[in-house]
């Protein structure tokens, strides 16, 4: 499409830009759903691409935040909304649309942009990589229990959809960002969260000994009708955050206290949490899946690199590709304190869209090495970037947009 004219849209084209969305997902684009999805449609971070005067195309980023290893917190973009006509597919709006959200982005200071993908197999020639994973998983209420030692404590209270829509966005300011990849929540974010759960939706609220509110879970209960079925019913939990440990415990010990219930089945929980130790019988938590979750895309390297911690290591000089971006493009001398360009000879080699798998620490260089997604200049540098790139936890979002 060599005459597409991509541009953000006006406030008064944002209807129709979700409309085109939802018809790409097919999905239906119900007008009553439009009120609670409007505050993430951010004036000036809506895109269209134009065919011949007629929206082709289109694309939306939020202001967000992510921490970072090390603890820092970037502005970052939240990718969504991304969108193509099914008659003007396969001609070139989807990368001229994200050519310019990027070229946007790095405007607005913010050298992270992130999305949640549909299909695995389209970001990454936009430079997106893999940044975390999560998991399902799957317990026979009758036959889990938690262990005595388990840090449980204080007291589970479950409450009404006005009071969720107060509390839950406060304990999760409460809780912060304090683990590797966890982003911020807008406002706009829960209107549209708390606005699409459907009527049987829980919510409940964990508080410390001190009475403070320190969690919450989402939970919906799916009932098979025994006349007809197995008569089984399935809680399924949709969100589910802690401040500590004993807080996400004192949840998972709630949750398999609910009578009436015969299964437990989570989504989109920490490929490492612990709920296999908390229980007597650990094999009751069954894992159904492990999956991608966030993906990250370096939109300024040299400002994001500089924003993480790195383990002691002797420096690496690593050069990164970025044809999308070339102007990322170069080597970076790596070390603790310390990340710059450099005129040196590389001694390891990386795409973009690997190096945003790299950086939140949920692989290892040597394991990317090994699956040849970096070439080796010099063999020494593998094990001192893999200490360089370590990090302390695996990372994870656990918020969907």
């Amino acid at each position: 499409m060599d005459d597409l004219d991509v541009r953000p849209l006006a406030d008064s084209e944002h209807r129709r830009a979700r409309s085109l969305f939802m018809r790409s997902l097919h999905r239906p684009d119900a007008d009553d759903q439009w009120e609670s999805v409007a505050g993430r449609y951010e004036p000036g971070r809506v895109l269209g691409a134009f065919d011949e005067g007629e929206l082709a195309g289109t694309t939306i980023s939020l202001a967000s935040s992510i921490a970072v290893p090390g603890g820092a917190v970037l502005p970052s973009a939240a990718v969504t909304g991304v969108g193509v006509r099914a008659d003007r597919t396969r001609r070139g709006a989807l990368r001229s649309l994200m050519r310019r959200q990027l070229a946007d982005v790095r405007e607005r200071g913010e050298p992270l942009a992130m999305l949640h993908a549909s299909e695995a197999v389209i970001y990454e020639r936009f430079g997106y990589g893999v940044a975390t994973r999560s998991r399902t998983v799957s317990l026979d209420r009758f036959r889990s229990v938690l262990r005595p030692e388990a840090p449980t404590g204080g007291r589970v209270r479950m409450v009404d959809a006005e009071s969720a829509a107060k509390l839950l966005p406060e304990i999760y300011r409460r809780i912060g960002l304090c683990r590797t990849g966890m982003i911020s929540r807008s406002d706009g974010w829960w209107t549209s969260w708390l606005a699409a759960l459907r009527d049987n939706t829980v919510a409940a609220v964990h508080s410390d000994d001190d009475g403070v509110d320190d969690g919450f879970v989402l939970y919906e209960a799916k009932v098979n009708d025994h006349r007809f079925d197995d008569g089984v019913i399935t809680l399924q939990v949709l969100d589910l955050h802690g401040a500590e440990p004993a807080a996400v415990a004192g949840l998972w010990g709630f949750l398999l206290g609910l009578d009436l219930s015969n299964r437990i089945v989570a989504i989109n929980r920490p490929v490492d949490e612990l709920l296999e130790w908390w229980l007597t019988d650990r094999r009751q938590c069954r894992v159904t899946s492990v999956g991608d979750d966030l993906w990250l895309r370096l939109v300024d390297v040299p400002a994001a690199l500089s924003a993480r911690t790195y383990g002691q290591a002797d420096p690496v000089v690593l050069e990164v590709r970025d044809a999308f971006l070339p102007e990322n493009s170069g080597q970076y001398r790596i070390a603790p304190g310390e990340v710059r360009l450099c005129g040196d000879r590389p001694q390891l080699s990386i795409g973009v869209d690997a190096l945003a798998s790299l950086y939140l620490g949920d692989v290892a260089v040597s394991d990317l090495v090994a699956a040849g997604r970096v070439a080796v200049h010099d063999p020494s540098a593998v094990a001192a970037a893999d200490r360089l790139f370590a990090t302390a936890e695996t990372p994870w979002c656990g918020t969907s947009f």
